[in-house]
């Protein structure tokens, strides 16, 4: 069981990570910059993560919990499917293109060619975990005949592949700039209204 000091020291290193992987890259970031920003010994974080990238890995893991955690309070089962997604959306679309979710996608292309474990690790707390939550809405849906002609993971990718495009790599690679609400508010728009076109009531 993790200590208030422990959970303090960790949230202290978390930021400290991001900042120095915003301003200096993933490959330029090492472990004793992120010890100094933290206002800790590069001992500890090296016990405490083992190495750089198990380090990145832990903040994709953290991520991927707290997308989860806010995925589930945000989900109603009982009201109508079309109008949960829309609230979704906006969410969906602001935790996986903003600065931390931008910064760890750019550590992942970084590692393609050392190690691939950042990539895999956003594989497994990034998709594996937005669309089983997205299949679960929509699976209420179809059983309760609000949604029709499709599988709950046909639908969910439908409407993930709608609302969210190449966003992800755009923002990665520094084409686009952090969405604004209405950008946001007008892909789950369009997103909702292809999914009620094909498989609405």
């Amino acid at each position: 069981m993790e200590t208030a000091k422990q959970k303090d020291r960790r949230i202290r290193i978390e930021k400290a990570a991001y900042a120095v992987l915003e301003k200096k890259g993933y490959k330029g970031a090492s472990m004793l910059d992120i010890a100094r920003q933290a206002g800790c010994s590069n001992e500890t974080l090296y016990r405490w993560y083992g190495n750089k990238q198990a380090l990145f890995a832990s903040l994709i893991a953290a991520n991927g919990a707290a997308l989860k955690a806010q995925l589930i309070q945000l989900i109603q089962e009982d009201g109508d499917t079309i109008e949960e997604l829309r609230l979704l959306g906006p969410h969906l679309l602001e935790l996986v293109t903003n600065r931390r979710a931008v910064a760890l996608g750019r550590a992942a292309a970084g590692d393609v060619y050392h190690t691939g474990i950042l990539g895999e690790a956003i594989a497994r707390e990034g998709k594996n975990t937005l669309e089983p939550l997205v299949e679960r809405l929509v699976r209420v849906g179809l059983d309760r005949k609000l949604l029709h002609r499709g599988n709950a993971a046909e639908i969910a990718g439908m409407f993930l592949t709608v609302l969210m495009g190449d966003t992800q790599i755009q923002r990665v690679i520094g084409v686009i700039p952090e969405l604004t609400e209405a950008q946001k508010e007008d892909r789950t728009d369009r997103a909702c209204a292809v999914i009620q076109k094909l498989y609405g009531a």
